[in-house]
């Protein structure tokens, strides 16, 4: 569920009018709703009710400070996996103790950020990653909490890009040698051991992968236990998919997903971290377009957009399918037709959908692309040399640009030529 709505022939965000919001920041744009933000965090807050928890959110799925701002006053908890990200989780309000460290590349100066800043623990990747954090503590005076990341060698069924939990993943120590490097940890003073970390990928839409993987964590737990480790807290990731096209059968709830933690783990006595990112911010954003031309080509037509790849690289980058609606909500009964809707940039790449039944538009039209909230903005670029395009955030009837339009003199004025040339 949205809170991006036509009312009056017209797509509202919330309370206000896209179509305003177009008016004022020029197209193209991203939009996000707190209502939607604020109500998904909810839902998996509320599924783990009833055991100790922390929902952190996976700020990599969007990290404008003003969306990290709303879920941390809401009571989240945040998943970083950069030094830049836990400095903006920082700039935003949250304490250090309500952010986790993830990531398979830490470097020594992140680690000591982190370590200086405050942290709630490591979720550590590697034997290597191990020793330059118990030398980082040492030489700082502290002890680094830490969970040790394990690869349970379970196909999450998802995209290939996004998969994380298998074998040839280049994420975490496989869980066979999980007994031996918990030994190792345990032997470096500047550490101290709280968990298990797991995470197996990215817009699941099966709770069987994550039964599979959770059970093994418990297994885990029980043996670690037994070899004298105090494990406390389990670390489960997120990965909880959405409902990019409507048509498709819906995602396991939020509810679904925790009623599962409770019957696989909830016996262990463990403190439960979930890390949701796409299902919280996804369906909370929309990406604003204008049509620039109807061009018709040979055997086809194509829609082009001002908003291109380097604004919303999903298409591209994973073959992902967005709702594109207009913005004008078509009249009952219009007849729609196949169309290739594209984006300016000079790349075949430039794609958006291919063959989508659209109603009728023209130049100057406005389309939205719908669960754009997650994995737009961050990791857009300036490609053609494009600005970066504004985010903006709706709550009730008042809207506010949160990242504003750079200016093309400042895109410019960011490079430096040298004297001898």
């Amino acid at each position: 569920m949205d809170h991006f709505l036509y009312r009056d022939g017209a797509l509202y965000a919330e309370d206000v009018a896209v179509a305003d919001i177009a008016a004022e920041v020029g197209t193209p744009f991203y939009v996000y709703s707190t209502a939607t933000l604020l109500r998904h965090f909810h839902l998996f807050d509320e599924a783990l009710e009833g055991m100790d928890h922390l929902v952190c959110y996976a700020m990599k799925a969007n990290s404008n400070q003003a969306v990290l701002r709303t879920l941390a006053q809401a009571g989240a908890g945040m998943d970083v996996v950069s030094g830049g990200e836990y400095r903006r989780a920082r700039a935003a309000g949250v304490p250090g103790d309500r952010i986790v460290f993830s990531g398979v590349g830490k470097t020594e100066e992140e680690i000591r950020t982190a370590l200086q800043g405050g942290i709630r623990q490591f979720n550590v990747e590697s034997e290597p990653e191990l020793a330059v954090l118990n030398a980082s503590a040492r030489a700082l005076g502290v002890t680094a909490p830490i969970t040790i990341r394990v690869n349970p060698d379970v196909d999450a069924k998802t995209h290939a890009k996004i998969a994380t939990g298998k074998s040839e993943n280049k994420f975490g120590i496989p869980i066979a040698r999980a007994r031996e490097v918990y030994r190792m940890a345990a032997d470096m003073p500047g550490l101290e051991i709280v968990g298990i970390d797991v995470h197996i990928g990215s817009q699941l839409t099966d709770l069987a992968p994550f039964e599979a993987a959770y059970r093994k964590v418990a297994e885990l737990t029980e043996t670690l236990r037994a070899d004298g480790h105090d494990i406390r807290r389990l670390d489960l990731g997120g990965g909880l998919g959405i409902p990019y096209e409507r048509t498709n059968a819906d995602p396991p709830l939020p509810s679904d997903y925790g009623a599962l933690i409770k019957r696989t783990l909830g016996h262990l006595g463990c403190e439960i971290e979930i890390e949701p990112g796409r299902l919280i911010a996804g369906n909370a954003g929309l990406m604003v377009s204008a049509v620039i031309y109807v061009k018709s080509g040979e055997g086809r037509d194509f829609l082009i957009l001002d908003g291109a790849m380097n604004d919303l690289i999903r298409p591209a980058m994973y073959d992902a399918y967005h709702d594109i609606v207009p913005v004008t909500e078509p009249a009952a009964g219009i007849d729609r037709a196949p169309i290739d809707i594209v984006g300016p940039v000079c790349e075949s790449g430039d794609t958006f959908a291919k063959q989508r039944m659209m109603p009728p538009l023209a130049a100057g039209d406005l389309v939205a692309f719908r669960s754009a909230g997650a994995y737009g903005a961050v990791m857009s670029s300036e490609y053609n040399s494009r600005p970066l395009i504004p985010e903006i955030l709706v709550k009730g009837d008042q809207f506010a640009v949160i990242r504003r339009r750079p200016t093309f003199d400042e895109l410019i004025n960011r490079d430096t030529i040298p004297e001898w040339l």
